[in-house]
C-alpha cells in the first residue's frame, strides 16, 4: 500500500507543479502579448480559457495531498478539548463523516461530469467539451475520500503532521 501511495503522491505532486508553473506562464505570457502586440491578443485568447481550467484542476487535485498533509480544517479546537480517550474516536468520526462526504461528492460530480459531457456543452474559446473541466470534480474528491479511507484504516496519521500553534498550551 505504501508503494502505491508514493506513486500517487508523486504524480499528484509533478501535476500540480506542471499545472502551476504552465498556469503562471501563461498569465505571464497573455500579459506580455497584450501590452507588447495587442493586435495578436485575439488570437490567443485560448490561453486564458487554458489557464482558468487548470486553475480548477489545481484546487481541486490538491485536496487529497492537503489533507494528508494535515492542512485541512479537521475540527481540532473540539478535539483537543475532549479527554484523551474521546480525541481518538472523535478523530475517527471526523474521517469516517469525511470520506462519506468525500465519496458522496466523488459521486456527484461524476453524475454531473457524465451530464455535460452527454449533453454536448463546449468550451466557447478552446472547443472541447466542458466534461473536461468537470471531470476534476471525481478525481479530486476521490482522491481525498481515498485520503480518509487511508487514514481510517490506520495507514496514514495526518495528526502528527498538523502544525502546532505557537501560543499551544499558554494560559
Amino acid at each position: 500500500m505504501h508503494g502505491v501511495m508514493r506513486v500517487i503522491r508523486a504524480i499528484e505532486r509533478w501535476t500540480l507543479t506542471a499545472l502551476l508553473i504552465g498556469m503562471s506562464l501563461g498569465y505571464a505570457g497573455q500579459i506580455v502579448i497584450r501590452a507588447v502586440a495587442p493586435e495578436v491578443a485575439t488570437r490567443t485568447s485560448w490561453i486564458e480559457e487554458l489557464t482558468v481550467f487548470a486553475m480548477v484542476w489545481l484546487a481541486f487535485l490538491g485536496l487529497g495531498l492537503t489533507l494528508e498533509r494535515g492542512r485541512h480544517v479537521a475540527m481540532e479546537s473540539l478535539v483537543r478539548k475532549l479527554p484523551p480517550a474521546a480525541r481518538k474516536w472523535a478523530s475517527r468520526a471526523v474521517d469516517l463523516v469525511g470520506f462519506a462526504f468525500a465519496a458522496y461528492l466523488a459521486k456527484l460530480g461524476w453524475d454531473i461530469t457524465v451530464f455535460v459531457r452527454d449533453s454536448g456543452q463546449i468550451s466557447p474559446v478552446l472547443d472541447v467539451s466542458m466534461a473536461w473541466l468537470y471531470a476534476v470534480l471525481p478525481a479530486g474528491f476521490g482522491l481525498l475520500a481515498l485520503r480518509y479511507l487511508l487514514e481510517l484504516a490506520g495507514f496514514s496519521d495526518r495528526s502528527r503532521l498538523r502544525p502546532q500553534s505557537q501560543l499551544e498550551g499558554q494560559p
